[in-house]
């Protein structure tokens, strides 16, 4: 919306100011914090008055959560996303079809979450509807979501992947590059909502994830730095810089309230959609791949529910003492601010050597 007022620039020239991609994704980041910040209690509190017992606990989890977590509200992830959105809509370009997708995935996923957290609040039980169902919904949205993204794309590049390191391995899918997108949106919905188990544990990688990605955008929808970096320039895509801002600014906000011991657990709601969001973004800039670097956190945490599951079903016993990991090594012993923090340096570690593959080519 603010983006309009560069209409304005020949008669205010300070107005021109809003054509800028950096100076809107920098007031993005400001008022999804303040917004947060401002209705977050009153969120939380209303949250508490209707849901009463809080998100049900897993009794099979670590026993310390059924007494230190017991009674937390769940549904958080409203009050990111209601940053998110109003600040998104306030700073981005609202012409730009990137930024509708990518938040279409963002909202749809938030609102499969939203019913899942709803379903185990008012039944009490950690366990929300039919998983292979939930599936199916996300896989329907990612597929329409990457379908529209091919359209939007120019010449091969729009169904082909890219592989960091090789500036010229690039293979084009076809039509079947819509398959492998949704797999990358789905991937990640579900890697963070894994991820969301501790005390301010998935937020934090996901505003460092996102921080990653909003500059990597920026790059690639500028046709300059792309051409230097021997990038593929998708033009366009440079507004979704000013979606990351929102969802840093957001996830501050959240984090305040998070922080252990936490007010508030962002739910379903908030884990699968900040989740689609990255695979979204990731899909639409063309770096799926460096996604699983940026976001290699995620992945080892569905890696090791996925072999804790195989390796039970065919052998009878668990590699991990529980899964997904971050309880593994509750189990051994660490606190949770230990795990935490550890968790979340790998995490930076992890996005600067995603960071890396844009001038290692």
């Amino acid at each position: 919306m603010f983006y309009w007022l560069a209409e304005l620039s020949d008669k205010i020239s300070f107005f021109n100011v809003f054509r800028y991609i950096t100076f809107r994704t920098g007031g993005a980041v400001v008022t999804a914090l303040v917004f947060v910040f401002l209705f977050g209690q009153p969120i939380i509190d209303m949250l508490r008055l209707k849901q009463g017992k809080g998100q049900p606990i897993r009794e099979d989890g670590p026993a310390s959560h059924l007494v230190t977590k017991k009674g937390t509200p769940t549904m958080g992830g409203l009050m990111i996303l209601s940053g998110l959105f109003v600040s998104t809509l306030l700073w981005a370009n609202p012409a730009n079809p990137y930024v509708w997708v990518v938040l279409g995935v963002t909202l749809c996923f938030g609102l499969i979450g939203f019913y899942d957290d709803y379903l185990k609040v008012t039944k009490q039980t950690h366990h929300g509807f039919s998983g292979r169902t939930r599936l199916i919904v996300e896989a329907v949205v990612a597929l329409a979501a990457c379908i529209v993204l091919t359209k939007l794309g120019r010449g091969s590049i729009a169904t082909s992947i890219v592989f960091p390191f090789f500036k010229d391995m690039v293979f084009n899918l076809g039509m079947f590059f819509v398959i492998v997108g949704a797999f990358v949106i789905v991937g990640a919905g579900n890697a963070v909502n894994l991820t969301d188990g501790l005390d301010g544990l998935a937020i934090v990688p996901v505003m460092i994830a996102a921080g990653t990605f909003g500059l990597i955008s920026y790059i690639v929808g500028n046709a300059l730095f792309s051409e230097y970096l021997q990038l593929h320039f998708v033009s366009g895509t440079g507004e979704l810089s000013v979606l990351c801002g929102a969802m840093i600014g957001a996830g501050l906000g959240f984090l305040w309230f998070n922080a252990p011991p936490a007010s508030i657990f962002m739910g379903d709601t908030g884990s699968l959609a900040l989740g689609g969001m990255l695979g979204a973004t990731a899909v639409a800039i063309k770096h799926e791949i460096v996604l699983a670097i940026v976001g290699g956190l995620f992945v080892l945490e569905a890696v090791s529910v996925i072999v804790q599951v195989v390796s039970f079903k065919l052998t009878g016993k668990r590699v991990f003492k529980m899964a997904p990991i971050h309880h593994h090594y509750e189990q051994l012993g660490w606190t949770e601010p230990q795990i935490v923090i550890r968790f979340w340096i790998v995490a930076v570690v992890l996005a600067l050597a995603g960071l890396a593959t844009l001038k290692l080519r």
